[in-house]
């Protein structure tokens, strides 16, 4: 291989306003990219504005598409009047006369107002409550097929998804649960020791546990822990078209995808909360122990008269309605995913977001429709 010449630039200036520019030597990238021979360069053709020099390339051993680039830039992106050439380099300036200059297509202006954005959400809204209203008729369909015929019932997918969406939360569930219950249980004796009344705690304790945050807690874990999961799994088999498989065989997605995920989230759920009451309290007896002394004995015992028996039958009702409701949404949103990755990352987050959201409004309705339930 032979040895690389130093690319340099010679001028003579035959008139001040009209020089000679020789160039020599090796004008490829590897030649160009030793030392300083670039900056040399640069420097050069910087003197060499305002001018109209002459041209002379012929003494050039060798040249690349970088270095006549570099050659193509300093014109201007023009040939020069004056310009002398070697016959194997007019290629290379005759392909970049021909690629011309790169224009970008315009860019279109935005015409979208806030008014037709906010129509354009109202839109989607509908067509998302629309088909909604369809899934949760289809469930019910569904429902009325399976009790009708509970012997070819989906038993083993019923099964499989209180196993995944009730037991293999059971860790998460009291971990939260226990810690939540410290934390209301050391707080509230701050305060409570303030006024004297530290007899108290059991009633604040029980009453915000089991009517409102153990439904709460587990359905928030839940919807993040396995709506994401449900989504997840239909938007797979939609990109896989699995789904598509299912009707071709005449396997409904209603009877045997979305219908066991809303039993088994209506069964796994007020149990759940059972299990994240009793972490809580026993978190909060803990901390009661610690902070006021309270014995565990006296918070067992004072606990059924504290909490009358309706909060409890209230936050069971509200955690099979929060699991149905999970499910809902999760499979509403898994089965509107399309076939592309992209969309099974936005769907899958909308649909946790989603959930989380419509727990808590069905929360408030719950509070607002038994506010004078389970006070007596």
């Amino acid at each position: 291989m032979p040895i690389a010449k130093e690319p340099i630039l010679t001028l003579s200036q035959a008139t001040a306003a009209d020089p000679t520019v020789t160039a020599g030597g090796t004008w490829q990238v590897h030649a160009l990219a030793q030392g300083k021979a670039m900056a040399t360069i640069q420097q050069q053709l910087l003197t060499l504005k305002g001018k109209n020099p002459q041209w002379d390339l012929r003494a050039i051993d060798s040249m690349d598409h970088i270095g006549a680039q570099l050659f193509w830039n300093a014109w201007g992106k023009a040939r020069p009047a004056q310009l002398q050439l070697a016959p194997a380099q007019e290629e290379f300036f005759i392909r970049l006369e021909a690629t011309g200059k790169l224009e970008l297509p315009a860019t279109r202006p935005q015409r979208l107002t806030w008014i037709m954005k906010l129509g354009f959400m109202m839109m989607e809204f509908v067509t998302h409550l629309i088909s909604f209203m369809r899934l949760v008729g289809q469930v019910v369909i569904d429902a009325g097929r399976f009790a009708r015929a509970p012997m070819k019932g989906p038993w083993k997918e019923i099964s499989a998804n209180i196993f995944h969406a009730g037991f293999q939360a059971l860790g998460i569930t009291a971990l939260v649960g226990f810690l939540i219950g410290v934390v209301l249980s050391y707080l509230s004796a701050q305060q409570l020791r303030a006024f004297g009344g530290d007899i108290y705690l059991v009633n604040l304790l029980g009453m915000s546990v089991i009517r409102e945050l153990g439904p709460l807690l587990a359905a928030i874990l839940v919807a993040g822990r396995s709506g994401s999961s449900i989504t997840a799994q239909l938007g797979v088999m939609r990109v896989t078209e699995e789904l598509d498989a299912m009707l071709v065989m005449g396997i409904s997605h209603g009877f045997r995808l979305v219908l066991p995920k809303v039993l088994a989230l209506a069964v796994s759920m007020p149990l759940l909360v059972i299990w994240t009451d009793t972490m809580a309290l026993i978190g909060g007896m803990v901390s009661a122990r610690v902070e006021l002394n309270l014995s565990p004995e006296y918070f067992i015992t004072k606990l059924p008269d504290a909490v009358p028996l309706a909060n409890y039958m209230i936050g069971l009702g509200k955690g099979a309605v929060f699991g149905m409701l999970i499910a809902l949404v999760s499979c509403h949103f898994g089965l509107r995913i399309k076939p592309n990755t992209e969309s099974l990352g936005r769907g899958t987050t909308t649909s946790v977001v989603t959930a989380i959201t419509v727990v808590i409004l069905a929360d408030a309705v719950f509070a607002i429709v038994f506010s004078g339930v389970g006070f007596f």
